[in-house]
Parts: structure tokens; sequence; C-alpha cells
């Protein structure tokens, strides 16, 4: 707890065994929530986790990133948190970041705060390939033009939210993939959310997970319409779900009959169906 404020760490996993263990070891001990979700595994992610005594949620299909963050952040607010922090479980990220990212939304400074791996400078020096540098430039510029932001990165998966941006951002009308992420921070934009950023150093590593080169490029693409769709809605040229005020928003603890509770120790299931 941060300024008598509950803070949650969520963490979003798909076939993370290897590194879980090292990713929790390290959160601090200020976190009063830290939930998993699981994507449907083919691994020992659940067990592990399991054995961490972490709050649990498991799909009962592989839905893909952004429903993963869906489930994250509604069973956050379901749990009372006030500051939610998204940890990826590959270790890529250092969670001891969490302390500063956390305060800086529990005193009121940021709505949203993002670890940013160009801060720095040191993104190459951790071994982000120069194909994907290059990119994240270049579609970096072109969201600031669009979106008129200053922001040093838009793509990277370390961020923290006031329970306020996730109550009232319309994200059940984002995409389950990867581009869901870049939709969220148009969306704090669109919305006038005061977006931080810290430097973030990353490892890149063999365990560590990465999408490939075409993934990677619908990414791009989807990143590309996003800013389009952002620029013509400010001018009224467009009107789009993602940025309608009335669009669907997260509840906590809404019917969702897509996952299940894991139960662990001194946790017991509620009973939610997972079908």
């Amino acid at each position: 707890m941060i300024n008598g404020k509950r803070i949650a760490v969520v963490l979003p996993a798909y076939n993370a065994e290897k590194t879980l263990e090292a990713t929790v070891r390290e959160l601090p001990d200020l976190v009063d929530i830290r939930i998993l979700v699981d994507d449907h595994s083919s691994d020992r992610t659940v067990e592990v986790a399991h054995q961490l005594g972490l709050r649990s949620f498991v799909h009962n299909r592989n839905y893909g990133y952004g429903r993963n963050q869906q489930t994250c952040y509604r069973e956050a607010l379901a749990a009372g948190a006030d500051v939610v922090i998204m940890v990826h479980p590959d270790y890529q990220y250092t969670p001891l970041l969490v302390t500063a990212m956390a305060s800086m939304i529990a005193f009121g400074v940021y709505d949203v705060v993002l670890g940013s791996r160009i801060l720095g400078g040191r993104a190459r020096q951790g071994g982000m390939p120069v194909w994907k540098y290059v990119a994240n430039r270049f579609l970096t510029l072109f969201e600031n033009t669009c979106l008129g932001a200053k922001l040093s990165e838009y793509h990277t998966g370390y961020r923290a939210f006031s329970r306020t941006v996730l109550q009232e951002l319309p994200l059940l009308e984002n995409s389950d993939d990867f581009v869901f992420d870049n939709q969220m921070l148009a969306q704090c934009v669109h919305f006038g959310f005061h977006i931080g950023e810290v430097s973030c150093p990353t490892k890149y590593f063999a365990e560590a997970s990465s999408i490939n080169f075409r993934r990677s490029v619908q990414y791009g693409l989807g990143v590309l319409l996003t800013s389009v769709q952002f620029r013509l809605q400010k001018i009224g040229l467009g009107q789009f779900r993602i940025f309608n005020r009335k669009g669907r928003c997260l509840e906590p603890g809404p019917d969702a009959r897509y996952y299940s509770p894991k139960a662990t120790e001194g946790t017991i299931s509620d009973g939610r169906s997972g079908g």
C-alpha cells in the first residue's frame, strides 16, 4: 500500500513457467494484490503460480494478449485495487521499478505511467534487435504526430494505471491481440489522462517472450490504423468505437464465462464458470 492506495500487480501469462518465479521474487513487499492470468498455456505456468501463492485465473482457450489484459484488469478492480501495474512474467522488465511507478499514481502525479526502454538510451544495450528498435522509433514518431503527444515510446509492456483509468476507458472495444496495448494508450490520450514515463532497462534472452516478424508487421499496421483513427476522430471525420465515451467498459467481476479462477493456498474458488 502506498499513500493509502491498494497496489496490484497483474501478470498476463502464456508459457511463462521458466521465468515466472524470478519475476515474482523481485516484486516489492508493498504490493497488496498479485494476480496471474494464464492464456491457456501448454506448460506448468499455472502450477508454478500456485506454488508462488498468486491469485490465478485461467482462460478456457488461447484468446490473445489483449483479452488477457482485460481479464487482468477486471480481476484487479474486483479485488479492490487503486493502482494496477502490469508486469510481464517473462522477466524482460525489472519488477524493481514497481514502487516508483505505483508511487507516481498513488500520489496523484500521473494517471498512467510507462516503463520506457528508450529513455536512458539502453534499449540496444539490453539486446533489442536493430529492426525492432528502428520500427519502434518510426512508429513512435508517427504516433506522436497523429496523437499530438510526446512519449518516448508506445510499445513497452510495462505499464501502471489508476483505478479511474481502468474503469473509464472503453477497453472492451479493443482488439484481443497485441495492438490492444497501443489502442489503450491512444484512448488514454484521447480521454485526457496524464501519462508519465520512467526509464526502464530491458533484457532480451531466449526465454523472454517476443512476437515473430509476421506478427510484428501485423502489430505495426494496427498501430498505424489506430493512429489514423485517432486523428480522424479528433478532426471530426470519423467515429470509432474505441474512442467512444459510451463504449463498453470493464466492470469489476462481471459475468465473464471465458475463464475461471484457479484456487491457490489460502484462496477459495468463487465457482465462476469457465465454459
